[in-house]
């Protein structure tokens, strides 16, 4: 298990927190968990001991979405996040961090600040299509591969949809949660699933699962129009953190 100080419990506590409620439809949430555990060790060991956490309440999420998901989103959408986390894995050991970080930040920052200036107008929502899923479906695995950091970027393809919160939540936790079971493979053989990281995350799955669960309550109860809007603002304060993260360093 790894030696953590009781700051870095309290952060890894958060952490797992975080990642327990974006699996319950609170997607944006879960962006915070390894910036939180950035401050007490590597970005690269954070991520290799949260994606153990976000695997297993993957489990949680996909059982409380079973039917509540975009067949047609989702399947449009993966074949270019298999091939994001695919380049993430030919190009880990080049992979600029802070650089991506920031490019994350800066789309994340425009889509929010373009949705509050202008929000979307009623009508019929915009229509998925394959060039628009390949596109930000295979930035958000890269993005994901590299730090959980690909909500952000599928938000600025599935927003637009206009999906129900439920079916939003949906089909935002089975994208990750496909694309959370692929990224096993090769974060174990880039070494990155050491037995304290999994001893530690064992320690904070049951954090995580109920946290599920607050975040599949938090779902069903809000209206849809407020939840874009706080999705938008959560998005807007995610990018601004990402952006001070990548420059301060």
């Amino acid at each position: 298990m790894l030696e953590l100080s009781v700051t870095g419990w309290a952060l890894a506590v958060v952490a797992a927190i975080a990642v327990g409620l974006s699996k319950g439809g609170l997607a944006m949430v879960g962006i915070i968990s390894v910036p939180l555990m950035s401050l007490v060790m590597s970005p690269v060991q954070a991520a290799g001991l949260l994606l153990p956490i976000y695997v297993v309440s993957d489990v949680g999420g996909l059982i409380a979405f079973r039917r509540n998901f975009d067949r047609r989103v989702l399947m449009l959408a993966l074949p270019g996040a298999v091939a994001g986390i695919a380049v993430g894995w030919a190009t880990a050991s080049n992979v600029p961090v802070r650089g991506v970080t920031l490019i994350v930040g800066v789309i994340g920052l425009g889509f929010a600040l373009n949705a509050l200036v202008r929000p979307l107008r009623e009508g019929p929502p915009r229509r998925a299509s394959g060039a628009a899923a390949t596109l930000w479906g295979g930035m958000a695995g890269y993005t994901s591969f590299v730090s959980h950091a690909g909500a952000p970027l599928w938000q600025v393809y599935a927003q637009p949809l206009r999906l129900s919160p439920l079916i939003y939540a949906g089909t935002t936790t089975w994208f990750f949660a496909i694309g959370n079971w692929i990224k096993l493979i090769p974060y174990a053989a880039l070494g990155q699933l050491s037995l304290a990281n999994l001893a530690t995350a064992a320690v904070l799955m049951p954090l995580s699962l109920v946290a599920v669960w607050a975040g599949l309550r938090l779902v069903r109860v809000i209206p849809p129009k407020l939840f874009y809007q706080l999705i938008t603002w959560g998005l807007l304060a995610v990018s601004l953190r990402l952006i001070w993260q990548a420059v301060a360093g």
